[in-house]
């Protein structure tokens, strides 16, 4: 019998360096067993989120081959238009009431999501092209660490359904970027001056992003490739790691999920050369803190980043030790009991039985 806070979180293997048709069926073998589409109605609108906060390849963003994936699944399922968007980082694109600077379809262009939501029907949207005014404020739980509302983009609220599909990183800042890291290419310029300039919260602030009414009514599923993991420094660069196993991580919980995709980063980042374990920008609470002094300078000047907040940055040791989950459990009703589900027969089942017991506190 599965308990009210159980939740299942499918995993489908694939040998290293998978072919295309390889990936994309690991990708339907891990979403057909989260979900049957009885959500989705005959020409329903779906809003697909991918991370897209630099123009470089996956794993430093999605996984093209994922996201064209998923847009076959729902239009064999039956949706009508399918897009494909986000806002890239405040370091390569800022949106002001006066114009824009940067381009995120130029990053979709040159990752090489853009061909494949092209390829696969789906169609291509950038929130910082609709202007500072295509934007509405949504709200975070009650009781949160955000002052204002959270400025979402307005194409949200013309869709049925949202599907989530990050990627498995490293962040510089705030210690990972998984799915619940991803709600920020939501926001518009200032709400991301808040959530990085009170930086004492910015961990829970993440959390609570993901508690607006928006994402808790549409958000439907969450979906990540993980053969490739980007295990330091991120999230634009760092050491790519290539276990012998890959995975695609899906689940309709964006917590369960997010509890997967970390302990399978800390498992590849435990791998990788001695060498780079101990990169400086990676390891060093200073040099986050600065570079999110960094951020703030580019969000609303340095006159705003000199009285900012202090950051401090998680260490990736255990699943426990993550800031963002474990406010997360607060807000999202308690941590979840997680199942973990073989999608297909190519997952090892000792890896599923690590990655199991890393998720589960001993008592």
């Amino acid at each position: 019998m599965i308990g009210e806070n159980t939740v299942r979180v499918f995993l489908a293997g694939v040998n290293r360096e998978p072919s295309e048709r390889a990936m994309k069926s690991a990708v339907r073998s891990a979403v057909n067993s989260t979900t049957d589409f009885s959500w989705l109605s005959k020409g329903d609108a779906v809003f697909i989120k991918p991370a897209l906060n630099s123009g470089n390849p996956y794993p430093a963003t999605t996984h093209p081959i994922a996201i064209g994936t998923m847009i076959e699944l729902l239009k064999e399922k039956g949706a009508g238009r399918v897009f494909v968007g986000d806002m890239s980082g405040i370091e390569h694109v800022k949106l002001s009431p006066s114009g824009v600077k940067g381009s995120s379809r130029r990053f979709m262009e040159t990752s090489g999501i853009a061909r494949a939501v092209r390829s696969a029907g789906g169609e291509i949207h950038f929130f910082e092209e609709a202007g500072w005014n295509a934007f509405y404020e949504d709200i975070p739980t009650v009781g949160s660490n955000w002052k204002n509302g959270l400025m979402m983009p307005n194409i949200l609220r013309e869709v049925e359904h949202i599907i989530l599909m990050p990627r498995c990183s490293r962040h510089v800042i705030v210690g990972t970027t998984l799915g619940l890291k991803a709600v920020v290419g939501y926001w518009r310029t200032d709400t991301r001056l808040e959530y990085h300039r009170d930086a004492s919260t910015l961990q829970e602030k993440t959390a609570e992003g993901n508690t607006v009414e928006t994402l808790l009514k549409k958000q439907r599923l969450v979906v990540s490739a993980a053969d490739q993991i980007l295990t330091i420094y991120g999230p634009d660069e760092g050491y790519i790691f290539q276990p012998e196993n890959g995975l695609v991580i899906a689940s309709e919980s964006v917590v369960a999920h997010d509890m997967v995709s970390l302990a399978w980063l800390i498992e590849n980042r435990d791998n990788i050369p001695s060498l780079n374990k101990s990169s400086f920008r990676d390891r060093n609470r200073f040099y986050a803190m600065c570079a999110n002094y960094y951020i703030v300078s580019k969000l609303g000047g340095w006159g705003t980043a000199i009285f900012s907040e202090r950051l401090i940055k998680d260490y990736l040791n255990t699943v426990w030790d993550n800031r963002v989950l474990n406010h997360a459990y607060q807000v999202f009703g308690g941590q979840p009991k997680v199942i973990l589900e073989a999608a297909n027969d190519i997952l090892p089942e000792d890896l599923k039985m690590r990655l199991g017991e890393m998720i589960t506190r001993s008592v």
